[in-house]
């Protein structure tokens, strides 16, 4: 019986972590992994979307404290756009799978859209506190955010 307690109490602490330490970044592990299963998967440009996302964020709140515009209802708003931009990354992903699997068309469409967007939104903040930016990225930038808004135009022509 001693046995069976156990070999219960192995299965559990491999399943859940032997504390709260390991549960925690066992689910911590298995949500990042998740989700990036629902975005098509980890690439290159979704890692280059989120990097803005979090700088547009983190800009944009260091900009509210220069300027003492700081307010928490812009700033959960804010998230709920981020979250809102991920979802729209997510639908495309499954309209991709639906249409053609293997297919990355209108993920790439979306993230190069949202890409350009929060690229120079990260400017605009950056802009507050008086940081130049080169104008081969902000140019990068905006093709970005063009070449998005092309693409769609392209599909609804279709």
């Amino acid at each position: 019986m001693d046995h069976l307690k156990e070999l219960g109490q192995t299965v559990w602490a491999a399943a859940a972590g032997a504390n709260a330490k390991e549960a925690t970044l066992g689910a911590g592990t298995a949500f990042i992994g998740t989700l990036g299963s629902l975005l098509g998967g980890w690439d290159k440009p979704l890692i280059f979307l989120l990097a803005l996302m979090a700088a547009d964020y983190v800009t944009g709140v260091l900009g509210a404290i220069r300027t003492k515009t700081l307010n928490s209802e812009v700033m959960f708003w804010g998230g709920i756009r981020k979250v809102t931009i991920l979802f729209v990354i997510g639908l495309s992903a499954l309209i991709d799978d639906w249409i053609q699997p293997g297919s990355l068309l209108f993920r790439t469409i979306a993230i190069f859209f949202y890409a350009g967007r929060e690229g120079l939104s990260v400017v605009e903040n950056l802009g507050v506190y008086g940081v130049a930016f080169p104008p081969k990225l902000v140019s990068f930038l905006e093709q970005l955010n063009d070449k998005g808004k092309e693409d769609d135009k392209n599909d609804n022509r279709n």
